[in-house]
């Protein structure tokens, strides 16, 4: 056993210890046998089956297939182990029994099961128990439309099938960007490395950038031709390009240089190394993997039940209805509140985010476990005016007696003395009928924000499935007819269209209304004139449609049917501009089908980048089967790698009890439909699940000192030896990116971090020729769904840059969320802190801050001779492309430890536990004054170390000033997809009031010219403010040297300027600068640069020597010149 295993908090993950284990025999014999914990099931039953021969009755056992073993789970749960590849120690039985019984039913189809309920951890049979008849439906629909897809994905060519398992990555603009070096490089040939497969020879190639791969393809097999002589000639269409030690291909008639990996070639300067595959290996691929589908698919087909007929029964109209819609509160239970207060109930319907009538308040009833009402709530709406998406929403809170009230209470503030939970329900069920008879409504817990706000229209529709603990309301629906009531269908819907006469005026309105993007909120006559205008906007503003949705009177059923009649003649929007209609805002079934018809128009490369939102909107879907869960299935089973991300999506959100069923009925649906992929998804899992018991073992025995630091480094490396650690990471395919092969970990490079959550930083052997090592970090105790949603944004930025042929060198780092605060994240190789290089290039920690030289004397060291112009022009690019983007999305916690810098000048921001504007503040004080982050050694570096070099700066800004109006000019966008990010629950994005930064920053509703001018006014309040951001990351220096020992007192310390004189004369040089600019300094800024000027003049007089620069005293002087000039005059 290593070292220090012993402390390790799960006994199972102890590998050299064996462990005895009660089995209990179908014959009712017992044995207790000693196992190792790395055991795979298979093995011990073998070992039973071995030991059984001796033991009475074994004459009655059949054949070891025909048995299983059960356990019971860490859930509590009763497990039949049917994947018998799994470790004793990954499956953690409760209790060291296992006992063996016959196996029922088809093996094939439990094992897919047992499978299935492992990767998406949830057990399928929970699905079952809960006898829903329209979960049951939609798994049935579901499991036939995905299995179908799969049986159609086996049909495919080979070519096709090479779009689906493994779709090009490519840049998103086809011309190589025309700036920093390689405007020089574009107009020359690229070399590439190319062999064969199952051959070491190799051929270095010369071609063109905008050649397509069968141009390389073709020039190789008339290399290989001349060289070989082959007796029969070879078509390059017979072959595809593999990207070496990757599983990542290119094909099809882009040009070269537009795939990723050339196009990273070419700006890191390495030689392409490609493979050329022939198209027998792809087939023998695609039959390997199309095998278990089609087993699993016939299993299914052969046992499944013809569908039932349809009795046609009897219905009423809805529309005819105009009883008041009313329901019977009947009583609650399990309530939890104190003796002296009252219970009262509020309800409210909503369509979408709006009240569709007044909400209505039960009476007070005494708290108690089972409070009574039995009381009828009328609302003042007719049934028939229901809309089909009506959400009937609840309030239960607590109000004190009014005897006990004190005297100065407020009468508005008397129903929100203490909120207790919430809970919603549709109106409608998901067959478009009327609810009928008692329902019982288990709570969710209320945490308001605003204890006005008691309803939460915008939450789920689920009940809480913690039924044992929350409090419940039990209500009931009227039976308003004798039949079933149900939602008109849309072909009883006619289109309404009448002729009106429109006015110039309301003309000049509608045109007003539309073109201003900041409208939130209507006026009567705006609505008037909307509405009356509807065709008109239809037919000249089709991009408007959410504003017409907004102000449609969807509590009059006449006005929603001219909406609904409309929808049908509605020219289909640009897929960006319809994802807005996904907001909670938008519930109406034909307005998101229209919207998913628009979105059926996004490539594959388009929809991953909006992938995040589309998966947390279906939160907002009340119904399992919906159009927008059909889509995304539909683009998971024709692309792997959009079906990747979206189970990792989903399945990092499977413990939260709101979205469990839903994402977790997906999840199954899209494993059923591609179960060769669901092989590689157990092994990522399996991964997983390591790391995390790695972390655990890491964090339990971690201390602070070096001794206890180095032991647990020690032990956490003999732990990843073990056999079961390194077959579970190694030769898995990489969460982070499905294309990258984690071959092997390499133990002696990993290691665990400093911060709190002490993550790991593994590392794998790269196989890929010039390959750096791949490393990753697992983190377990942080939620990283805010960076990658703000990753997301970044990586965004940086597409419609490029597009407008800006490349601004960014690195949107991979970033994903695995589970419950647990995820991966992506290692920048050849990469370091600011406040590192700081500390190492510095005499002493309290003067690394200041040192401007430290970053520049960093980046020549690591860039000699020629390559260093390169590195600064790599830095001036990133530096542009960050200083915009952390100002936009207001990313808050900026300091020296959380911006980096790699050795080729890239410079990148990590850490994104703040944004839109929420910084942070100690003692009351905001700690961040500057819009973005833009330090005088930044502009040292930008301009090359030379003080008076203004052309490199005004080029810096220049490039942040066209990289905002980009963004500002796609503002709606950024704003549409942090909307739809509010379903995701984020601290800092719940409410619409967060993206009010988001909408000023973009300064959404002006002009560009007016967006410019306020950027230009906080591009100098950055840079006046400079020498202030380089102060505050003093204390980040200081904080690390207390920590690690190291620093100045560790060197020789040479004599130089105290910190003081070098705050001081930063300050001087930015003023120089921005007043070189031409910007007006403020008089206080002018009275500091004459004081500092009259010090130039003493200690020039006295001293031979003093510590003021060349560059500042030369700009010191010429201002005091200057200022003299101007008394005189």
């Amino acid at each position: 056993m290593p070292p220090g295993v012993h402390a390790m908090l799960d006994i199972w993950e102890n590998e050299s210890q064996q462990i005895q284990v009660d089995f209990l025999l179908p014959t009712g014999i017992y044995l207790c046998l000693p196992v190792s914990r790395s055991d795979t099931i298979s093995t011990i039953k073998k070992t039973v089956w071995r030991n059984a021969k001796s033991e009475p009755l074994f004459s009655v056992l059949g054949d070891p297939d025909a048995y299983v073993f059960t356990c019971i789970n860490q859930t509590a749960e009763q497990e039949e182990l049917e994947d018998e590849q799994r470790r004793l120690c990954d499956v953690r039985p409760f209790f060291a029994i296992l006992r063996l019984v016959a196996r029922e039913g088809d093996r094939v189809e439990k094992l897919i099961n047992s499978q299935i309920s492992l990767l998406i951890g949830k057990g399928l049979h929970e699905f079952d128990s809960l006898k829903n008849h329209e979960v049951n439906e939609f798994r049935s629909k579901m499991r036939s439309f995905c299995e179908e897809q799969a049986l159609d994905r086996q049909r495919l060519h080979w070519q096709q099938w090479m779009e689906y398992s493994f779709p090009c990555d490519l840049e998103p603009c086809v011309l190589l960007p025309q700036t920093g070096s390689l405007k020089v490089r574009s107009t020359k040939k690229i070399i590439i490395n190319v062999k064969f497969e199952g051959s070491d020879e190799s051929f270095m190639l010369q071609l063109d950038p905008q050649d397509a791969p069968v141009s390389l393809m073709r020039s190789a097999l008339k290399k290989k031709a001349t060289v070989f002589r082959p007796m029969k000639q070879e078509k390059p269409e017979d072959y595809t390009l593999q990207v070496s030690s990757r599983w990542e291909f290119m094909y099809g008639k882009y040009p070269l240089c537009q795939f990723k990996y050339i196009f990273t070639c070419l700006h890191s300067g390495l030689t392409p190394h490609l493979t050329m595959v022939h198209h027998s290996t792809i087939v023998k691929y695609q039959e390997e993997q199309g095998g278990l589908n089609g087993q699993v698919s016939k299993s299914r087909s052969s046992s499944k039940p013809p569908p039932l007929p349809l009795k046609k029964q009897t219905t009423s109209s809805l529309w005819s209805i105009q009883e008041p819609f009313c329901i019977h509160l009947v009583q609650g239970s399990r309530v939890n509140a104190d003796e002296g207060m009252k219970l009262v109930v509020q309800a409210g319907l909503f369509h979408g985010g709006e009240l569709l009538c007044k909400m209505v308040t039960s009476n007070e009833v005494s708290v108690c476990s089972e409070p009574l009402w039995d009381q009828k709530l009328e609302f003042d709406i007719s049934v028939g005016d229901l809309p089909r998406m009506t959400k009937l929403c609840f309030a239960l809170y607590a109000v004190i007696e009014k005897s006990k009230k004190p005297r100065s209470t407020k009468k508005k503030n008397k129903k929100a003395d203490c909120s207790l939970s919430w809970v919603n329900t549709m109106v409608f069920d998901y067959k478009d009928q009327l609810k009928t008879g008692e329902y019982s409504l288990s709570t969710w817990p209320s945490i308001p924000d605003d204890k006005s706000d008691l309803l939460n229209p915008m939450g789920t529709v689920e009940i809480n499935p913690n039924t044992d603990s929350t409090a419940g309301l039990l209500i009931r629906f009227p039976n308003i007819r004798p039949h079933p009531i149900y939602y008109p269908p849309l072909d009883k819907i006619s289109d309404m269209d009448s002729k009106t006469v429109v006015t110039k005026e309301e003309r000049m309105k509608l045109t007003e209304i539309v073109e201003n993007k900041n409208y939130t909120e209507f006026f009567e006559d705006d609505k008037e004139v909307l509405w009356k205008l509807r065709y008109e906007l239809r037919d000249k503003f089709p991009e408007s449609l959410s504003k017409l949705l907004l102000i449609t009177k969807w509590s009059k059923h006449e006005d929603v049917a001219q909406m609904v009649a409309m929808l049908r003649k509605w020219p289909d929007l640009p897929a960006l501009h319809a994802l807005e209609l996904l907001d909670y805002s938008f519930p109406d079934r034909n307005v998101r089908s229209f919207t998913i018809r628009c979105l059926r128009k996004l490539s594959d490369k388009e929809l991953l980048q909006y992938l995040l939102q589309l998966a947390q909107v279906l939160k907002y879907e009340p119904y399992l089967d919906c159009d927008l869960s059909r889509f995304l299935l539909e683009r998971a089973l024709s692309n792997k790698k959009i079906g990747h991300f979206l189970f990792w999506h989903l399945r990092s959100e499977m413990h939260v009890s709101s979205v469990s069923l839903r994402f977790g009925l997906i999840l199954e649906a899209y494993c059923r439909g591609s179960t060769n992929h669901m092989k590689i998804l157990m092994k990522q899992n399996e991964a997983l699940n390591k790391m995390k018991s790695l972390n655990d073992f890491v964090k339990s025995g971690s201390q602070k000192s070096s001794s206890s630091r180095a032991l647990i480094t020690g032990d956490m490396k003999q732990c990843i030896k073990q056999e079961s650690f390194q077959e579970a990471l190694s030769d898995l395919l990489s969460p982070l990116n499905p294309s990258l092969i984690l071959s092997q970990i390499c133990p002696d490079r990993c290691k665990y971090m400093d911060s709190k959550m002490k993550p790991l930083w593994l590392v794998y052997k790269n196989d890929r020729v010039q390959g750096d090592p791949v490393g990753i970090i697992f983190k377990n105790g942080d939620d990283l769904r805010q960076d990658m949603l703000t990753l997301q944004m970044i990586q965004l930025m940086e597409v419609l840059w490029k597009k407008e042929g800006l490349d601004l060198r960014m690195i949107p780092y991979g970033c994903l969320s695995t589970g419950n605060k647990t995820g991966l994240i992506e290692v920048v190789k050849n990469s370091d802190t600011i406040a590192n290089i700081q500390r190492n290039n510095s005499n002493s920690a309290a003067t690394a801050a200041f040192n401007k030289d430290a970053l520049l004397n960093w980046l020549k060291s690591k860039n000699p001779g020629d390559k260093l112009d390169q590195a600064i022009e790599e830095f001036t690019l990133s530096c542009a492309g960050y200083c915009v983007a952390t100002y936009v999305l207001g990313i808050g916690d900026r300091h020296s430890d959380n911006i980096m810098v790699r050795e080729t000048g890239q410079l990148f921001h990590i850490d994104f536990g703040h944004f839109l504007g929420n910084f942070k503040s100690k003692f009351g004080i905001n700690r961040e004054r500057v819009p973005f982050i833009l330090t005088y050694d930044f502009v040292h570096v930008i301009q090359q170390g030379r003080t008076n070099n203004s052309e490199k700066f005004e080029r810096f800004r220049e490039c942040c000033e066209q990289a905002y109006k980009i963004l500002c000019r796609n503002a709606t966008l950024f704003v549409n997809l942090f909307a739809l990010m509010r379903a995701a629950g984020l601290p800092e994005l719940s409410s619409s009031k967060d993206i009010q930064y988001l909408k000023d920053s973009l300064a959404l509703g002006k002009s560009e010219e007016e967006a410019l001018k306020n950027f230009k006014v906080k591009f100098n309040e950055a840079l006046r403010e400079s020498w202030k951001t380089k102060n505050d990351n003093k204390p980040f220096n200081l904080d690390r040297e207390r920590a690690t020992g190291a620093g100045g007192m560790n060197r020789e310390e040479a004599p130089g300027k105290s910190p003081e004189e070098m705050y001081v004369q930063q300050k001087v040089r930015v003023l120089l600068m921005l007043k070189k600019m031409g910007s007006n300094l403020t008089p206080s800024e002018e009275a500091f640069l004459r004081n500092y000027a009259g010090v130039v003049h003493s200690q020039m007089s006295q001293l031979p020597q003093h510590p003021i620069e060349q560059g500042a005293e030369d700009g010191v002087m010429a201002f005091s010149r200057s200022e003299t000039e101007d008394r005189r005059q």
